[in-house]
């Protein structure tokens, strides 16, 4: 089970469903242009499909054409320059021509599933479409006119805008439908996994850690860094001196479980940052770090409350429930700035201003929106793994940093844990799930690789 739902229970956001109204391959014209104009069609052949597609904009130009569609140049630009952009804020250097092939790429890769999804997805209803759309309209705090005239003033058509709707969720249907069909699992699948699991659980230790984090803030210059690093100093000072670690932790730790004493809380070490595991390695339980430890997050304090070695059983799971906001970035909302606005999110819950529940019903972009972004209990394996390892680091009640999954950027909060010793069924179905998230990635590559053998793909040189 994968953490998010197809689209067709999730809600698209009006800054996504605008950025793909604009693209050429979201929409159906009404009338093909004319065969000999720069944005015909291909002339009817049995290899050459007849291209429905709307006019280009003056200037414009067709960059590709993909079985029924086009990718048009403008999208090619656009698209470059914001995985340029991604690749400054990673520290790439990256060539403008890997870029731009990269760019087009991915457009193609979009248009050849939307066209096989028009042919072969389930059908999407105008009850069901309605919905949707109103979704977006009460996402965005629009009334449907409002959100009319708001397409309006972007130049987009709402029929359009419906279309792409009904595209984004067809689309993501006939992914989910595809690439889980292709996925076996076998019952010597499960029982590997299920030893390997077991063998790897024996002696493991179980860590209760606290902290004092002195946070430290990103591209922080010298005299900051100076600043914090005295300020963690002191802390520890205080520690040593022998003032109470948790009363030093709520008076100058700024993490998420500063108010439980910095106390992390009991957990198995491989749950842990791997930091904090070789931190405390030495030390026995009551004893303090003598050092700083310092981190990606800033310096830390660290003090081993409870240290525990023994027989582990699989059957026994650690069940979590957390909730998370979601934005899903688009050519007009870049991963850069849904990262912005998901640190914006964070500041404002922790200062009061805001509940997290709030956040989540105005601003989440799947179906747990309407919950407040609560995902319900789930096992060990039942999220994709990188959310699943930032959830697995966060204290109860501590909300993460923007986390960047193959659905998003999420901003994520452990609401309760809970011990759970499942019978035989439920365990090897909740290994059946994890080996499946496991392959899906491989699964979905190998799908991507056959459509686009199999589509009609004719790309054309052009300027930029």
């Amino acid at each position: 089970m994968r953490h998010l739902k197809p689209v067709a229970a999730t809600l698209l956001s009006l800054t996504a469903a605008l950025a793909g109204s604009a693209s050429s391959a979201q929409t159906r014209p009404a009338v093909p242009a004319p065969a000999a104009s720069a944005a015909s069609a291909a002339a009817a052949t049995p290899n050459r499909p007849v291209v429905e597609q709307r006019q280009l904009k003056p200037g414009d130009y067709i960059a590709a054409i993909v079985n029924t569609d086009i990718v048009a140049a403008s999208e090619v630009i656009q698209r470059t320059e914001r995985m340029r952009e991604e690749a400054r804020q990673r520290g790439q250097n990256v060539t403008n021509e890997l870029l731009h092939k990269q760019a087009l790429d991915s457009l193609i890769d979009e248009r050849v599933v939307v066209t096989y999804a028009r042919e072969n997805g389930p059908r999407v209803d105008e009850p069901e479409l309605d919905r949707v759309v109103a979704n977006v309209a009460t996402q965005n705090k629009l009334t449907m006119p409002e959100l009319r005239q708001r397409l309006a003033a972007e130049g987009i058509d709402f029929k359009r805008f419906r279309e792409n709707l009904r595209d984004q969720m067809l689309s993501e249907r006939v992914r989910e439908r595809e690439v889980q069909g292709r996925i076996r699992v076998t019952d010597g699948d499960i029982d590997k996994y299920l030893d390997e699991r077991q063998a790897a659980l024996q002696g493991r230790a179980q860590l209760n850690v606290a902290q004092i984090l002195v946070p430290v803030p990103e591209g922080a210059g010298p005299v900051v860094l100076a600043e914090r690093k005295a300020r963690a100093e002191s802390a520890l000072a205080r520690v040593k001196a022998g003032e109470d670690f948790a009363k030093v932790a709520r008076e100058l730790s700024e993490d998420a479980n500063k108010n439980r004493g910095g106390e992390i809380g009991l957990r198995a070490a491989d749950k842990l940052p791997d930091v904090f595991v070789d931190a405390v390695k030495d030390l026995q339980p009551g004893e303090v770090r003598p050092e700083l430890l310092r981190s990606e997050a800033g310096f830390h304090v660290m003090k081993l409350i409870e240290r525990q070695t023994g027989k582990a059983s699989i059957n026994v799971v650690v069940q979590t429930r957390a909730r998370h906001i979601l934005l899903r970035p688009s050519e007009q909302l870049t991963p850069e700035q849904a990262t912005r606005r998901l640190v914006e999110f964070k500041r404002a819950i922790e200062s009061g201003r805001a509940t997290f529940e709030q956040l989540a019903r105005a601003n989440s972009e799947d179906g747990s929106a309407q919950e407040g972004g609560d995902l319900g209990w789930v096992s060990p394996g039942g999220f994709v793994p990188e959310f699943e390892q930032a959830m697995d680091a966060l204290p109860l009640k501590g909300i993460s940093d923007p986390v960047p999954s193959r659905f998003g950027i999420h901003l994520i909060q452990v609401m309760e844990r809970r011990d759970v010793v499942l019978d035989n069924k439920q365990l090897r179905e909740q290994a059946r799930n994890a080996l499946r998230e496991r392959k899906y990635d491989d699964a979905y590559n190998d799908w991507m690789k056959e459509m686009r053998a199999r589509a009609f793909i004719e790309t054309r040189e052009w300027l930029d």
